[in-house]
């Protein structure tokens, strides 16, 4: 009886030290997994830090203005001036503002004089024009 319970014992610590095994070597694998992603991850940081610096370096006013001044003939930059800048107001309506053209009331089923008459006039669009 005592030789069985043995071979028991020993059957059930086999299958438990390889379950503990297959346990240990997958969690080893996801530590590298995730060592991996670190590594990854810290090169992607590093290129952004790089990227941002050499932007900061290329977007330095005295470097713009230096350009500028060696392709001044090629590209003839002038100062924007204060008259071209526009307000919101300022700007033509939005497309989804525009009241529906009358072939499209139409297509509806609505006839030209049961339409509603939109609240804006074509006259009274700001055209965006900086005049006064």
């Amino acid at each position: 009886m005592l030789r069985s319970f043995d071979i028991v014992l020993i059957v059930v610590m086999t299958a438990a030290a390889t379950v503990t095994y297959t346990i240990k070597h997958q969690a080893e694998n996801k530590l590298e997994e995730v060592r991996k992603l670190d590594a990854e991850i810290k090169l992607e940081e590093d290129t952004i830090d790089l990227l941002r610096a050499d932007w900061a370096l290329l977007t330095q006013p005295n470097r713009l203005e230096k350009l500028v001044g060696v392709y001044q003939q090629d590209l003839q930059l002038v100062p924007t001036a204060s008259t071209q800048i526009a307000r919101p107001e300022e700007l033509p309506m939005l497309k989804a503002d525009l009241p529906p053209p009358a072939d499209v009331l139409e297509a509806m089923g609505m006839a030209k004089g049961k339409a509603k008459k939109p609240t804006a006039k074509a006259d009274d669009i700001t055209t965006g024009s900086v005049a006064r």
